[in-house]
């Protein structure tokens, strides 16, 4: 069978790899960025380059997007000169992004009946590295036909595939993911600066507690950061991580299901956030308790 041609939008952090991969297996993959500058170094990959999202619709059968948070989904979608303007029935969109629930379900029927494209929400996990290894968890919501036809693409970028029921459950599922890695985030903090403050070596935590309960992926990446307080080059914002705590939050009051662990991981990362750390990395929160000690 012929390959489905690909239109990839949002070229950052994820959108990069994740692009790349898709172009080493062989697809035909087009691509579009808001900053052009960005997509460019990936013509030299094999992609080509859409000056408008009307001109990479007019080639592909499946829009993947990767983009910053929901609102930036509805206006690449929605606005002006956006996907709903110029898509048609049998095209699919994939939001591999982290949007609301809420909003991704009224999307897919705003989509559907403004054009007759079907949505597929995909967020994924994995960071950076698991964009580039080509290892990261996907959690599929939408039609079981839907799913069933974008596996092949999704295969190259990830390890597993889960379709977790009807289009919003891949993005509540991801926010399940985010509640308990932005938890973490915060108590791995506290625990740090409260060895240190106990006159315990920080860098050897990871080492001590290696295949023990408190054992994790967030435990072994941020632990020896915030040890060596080893801030550059953040793996992901301490503003995307937020973001999706708020978003899990607004979830709960929708479902009448509580989140107090999740709510008060989002208030402590806005007042770190608050004081200029946005764009750095959830590791900096270290910092807040640090401080406090001096």
């Amino acid at each position: 069978m012929t390959q489905p041609r690909l239109g990839f939008i949002g070229i950052g952090l994820m959108g990069n790899p994740m692009t790349r991969r898709l172009l080493e297996v062989g697809f035909d993959v087009t691509v579009w960025n808001r900053t052009s500058a960005k997509a460019d170094p990936l013509r030299e990959a094999g992609a080509r380059v859409a000056g408008t999202i009307a001109e990479l619709m007019e080639t592909v059968d499946v829009v993947m997007l990767c983009l910053a948070n929901t609102t930036v989904v509805e206006d690449v979608v929605f606005g002006e000169g956006g996907i709903a303007q110029h898509g048609r029935a049998g095209q699919r969109l994939v939001d591999l992004s982290s949007s609301d629930p809420a909003a991704t379900r009224d999307f897919a029927d705003w989509l559907e009946s403004e054009c007759g494209m079907r949505w597929v929400d995909a967020p994924v996990s994995g960071g950076v590295a698991g964009a580039e290894a080509g290892s990261l968890a996907i959690m599929c919501g939408g039609d079981a036909e839907d799913i069933d036809a974008i596996r092949p693409l999704l295969a190259p970028l990830s390890a597993r595939v889960t379709h977790m029921g009807p289009v919003g459950s891949g993005q509540v599922t991801k926010l399940c993911n985010q509640m308990v890695v932005g938890c973490q985030a915060a108590v791995i903090a506290e625990m740090v600066a409260l060895a240190e403050a106990s006159g315990v070596d920080a860098s050897r935590l990871t080492e001590a507690l290696a295949g023990g309960f408190a054992d994790s992926t967030p435990f072994r990446i941020l632990a020896p950061r915030m040890a060596a307080s080893d801030f550059n080059e953040p793996p992901w914002h301490l503003r995307t991580l937020l973001k999706d705590l708020d978003m899990a939050v607004a979830q709960s009051q929708r479902s009448g299901s509580a989140t107090p662990m999740s709510g008060l991981a989002a208030q402590l990362m806005r007042a770190h956030a608050s004081r200029g750390h946005a764009e750095h990395d959830p590791a900096t929160l270290v910092e807040t308790y640090r401080s406090r000690q001096e």
